[in-house]
């Protein structure tokens, strides 16, 4: 539909756009259908249309999308109270308010509830977005739960098996106790490989045993490590390139990552 020959190999406007950083490339098919992608001034609605990098002028609501920007992958401790969303009627505190010091437009890869807390990635990367949030890749999710009660450990193996939530069965998960404190209420890990919204929360209510609270603790190959609520680090290099194999992408197409081990506190 658009594109010079000779010039530039044409590319699909979805992955033009998740490459240069605007979102995920399925939230970049969303934008799309919306109205909200212009090429060479016409709007398109037409996630499959062709361009070609470089030549077609691609605006996205208003925005030029030009040469990609360079790479950035944050790992942040969200804390509750906050929003994994990029806007947020309701004016609530969004994770992105955490990395105010970030020049480049991140992304939250998945969510993760406003009541809970922990590990949470945050990109301009919109192919190892959609790659990492796509179930057919599995990526791992590991949380420490703290629940109402015990669960028997009938309940635990009825969890690893699978259970029947309202939106259909879910895919077997690990389901262990790690303790119990004074109250009698257990401190439970779970790892699951879906990303079910609220999935979490409704496989304990499903066994008996609503949330109290709830925090991932490591997504694929990495881990909070020594984070605080509301600091963040940017990842390593190698870390980049385990995410890559995680989510089943070349580590070798790798692109330049910042090493350094920044770190921000939200407030004093």
């Amino acid at each position: 539909m658009f594109g010079k020959s000779g010039v530039s190999k044409l590319e699909r406007l979805q992955k033009f756009m998740a490459r240069s950083g605007v979102a995920s490339r399925r939230h970049c098919e969303e934008m799309i259908a919306a109205g909200l992608v212009k090429v060479n001034g016409k709007t398109v609605t037409t996630p499959g249309t062709r361009v070609t990098p470089g030549v077609d002028r691609v605006e996205v609501d208003g925005r030029k999308i030009g040469r990609p920007e360079k790479k950035v992958y944050l790992l942040v401790y969200k804390p509750r109270g906050y929003v994994t969303t990029v806007e947020d009627p309701r004016g609530r505190r969004k994770v992105t308010d955490l990395v105010t010091g970030v020049p480049q437009r991140v992304y939250p890869v998945g969510r993760l509830d406003y009541d809970s807390e922990g590990l949470l990635l945050l990109t301009n990367d919109g192919e190892l977005t959609q790659a990492l949030t796509h179930p057919r890749h599995r990526v791992s999710k590991t949380y420490r739960v703290r629940v109402e009660g015990t669960p028997a450990r009938e309940s635990l193996e009825q969890m690893a098996r699978g259970l029947v939530l309202d939106d259909g069965p879910t895919a077997p998960a690990a389901a262990g106790l790690v303790e119990v404190d004074a109250q009698g209420n257990a401190l439970l890990e779970i790892t699951i490989h879906e990303g079910r919204n609220r999935q979490v929360r409704r496989m304990c209510a499903q066994i008996g045993h609503p949330v109290r609270r709830l925090k991932r603790v490591r997504t694929g190959p990495l881990s909070l490590g020594g984070l605080k609520p509301g600091q963040y680090r940017h990842l390593t290099l190698p870390e980049v390139r385990q995410l890559r194999e995680a989510a089943g992408l070349s580590p070798a197409e790798c692109s330049q990552t910042s090493a350094k081990r920044a770190r921000k506190t939200v407030g004093s």
